[in-house]
């Protein structure tokens, strides 16, 4: 299944790529039919990775209000002690998780409550796992108010190639854990700040799914 957000992309891919293979067997000696194979296949190759972009696998998310989920596929990058300038105003545990062009680049809500703050802010677009992206490169911000952990922050980031941040959001609504709330189209970055003192459920390296993965739980 692929998500609502590839799905203009990916028929103008289609229809572009059909054009091209059209011509090159309208234009191009059939003597040199190995080139119009290697146009096919090429053109095949390219449309199978620009689906993998934009497919949006359906979890069974089983909702937990002592649990914080993973809200993207990815690595864990960054595990430390940060200070959040931009809401909660007080050192935080920040815990980053950087997607691949091969991840599912699905935001999800990683717990229920009601979305207090949503804001976007343009910026550069430096690599996702630079020290200053998370401050300068453009990126969106959502704060949740939830039953167990008081205010949750979380923010997702442009990176060089991911040059797109959807964002579902609304203030004053109603954050359902696991379901889609953005969407980073080819891949980047997004960081959740959690209670200082978190002993969280994952450490650096690890690979995680969104909407399956525990982050951190309350003890």
């Amino acid at each position: 299944m692929f998500h609502k957000e590839g799905y203009k992309i990916l028929v103008s891919s289609l229809i572009g790529l059909i054009i091209i293979n059209l011509l090159s067997n309208l234009l191009i000696d059939k003597s040199q039919q190995w080139l119009i194979i290697l146009i096919f296949a090429g053109s095949f190759i390219l449309f199978f990775l620009v689906a993998q972009f934009f497919r949006n696998p359906k979890r069974e998310i089983q909702k937990n209000e002592d649990h914080i989920l993973a809200p993207v596929d990815g690595k864990v990058v960054t595990i430390e002690k940060v200070f959040e300038p931009e809401f909660v105003n007080e050192e935080k545990l920040q815990v980053s998780i950087f997607m691949s062009p091969i991840n599912v680049h699905v935001t999800r809500y990683p717990i229920g409550g009601k979305i207090l703050y949503n804001k976007y802010h343009p910026g550069k677009f430096l690599v996702a796992w630079h020290p200053k992206s998370s401050e300068e490169n453009e990126r969106t911000t959502v704060v949740i108010e939830t039953k167990n952990f008081g205010n949750l922050l979380y923010r997702q980031i442009a990176g060089a190639v991911a040059r797109r941040i959807v964002n579902y959001a609304k203030e004053g609504h109603t954050a359902v854990q696991g379901e889609d709330s953005g969407f980073i189209k080819f891949g980047s970055r997004v960081d959740l700040f959690l209670p200082v003192d978190a002993e969280v459920s994952v450490k650096i390296n690890d690979v995680v799914k969104g909407g399956k993965t525990v982050i951190f739980k309350k003890a």
